[in-house]
């Protein structure tokens, strides 16, 4: 049997690696092959994080003192792997004014 113990350092691990590495996406951002690699390392570990918060809160242990918390976060988990793995490639998707482009037509003028 595994102590409950190790699977609450493991699911913190887990969370503390995929929010490490969605920081810094903006760095390997500038090249699209890190880019991909590491948005599906991100969304393997989230699920990975999911499976062991669900497993930790099915052990009966707790995080961060919560016995409840574990599993909303590891819906939480799922639902950013599923948006980290949401590639929009700077495409404007607000389809509001941009200040950049605004001053470049006014001096073109």
């Amino acid at each position: 049997m595994v102590s409950v113990v190790f699977i609450e350092q493991l699911a913190e691990i887990l969370c503390g690696v995929s929010a490490v590495l969605f920081t810094f996406i903006a760095t390997f951002s500038r090249s699209p092959r890190a880019e991909n690699i590491v948005q599906n390392l991100i969304a393997i570990i989230l699920i990975a994080a999911a499976g062991v918060l669900w497993w930790l809160s099915l052990s009966g242990g707790e995080l961060w003192g919560s016995n409840y918390l574990p599993k909303p976060l590891s819906l939480v988990c799922i639902v950013i792997a599923i948006s980290a793995r949401m590639n929009i490639k700077g495409e404007n998707i607000s389809f509001g004014a941009n200040p950049h482009t605004i001053g470049k037509k006014d001096s073109e003028e």
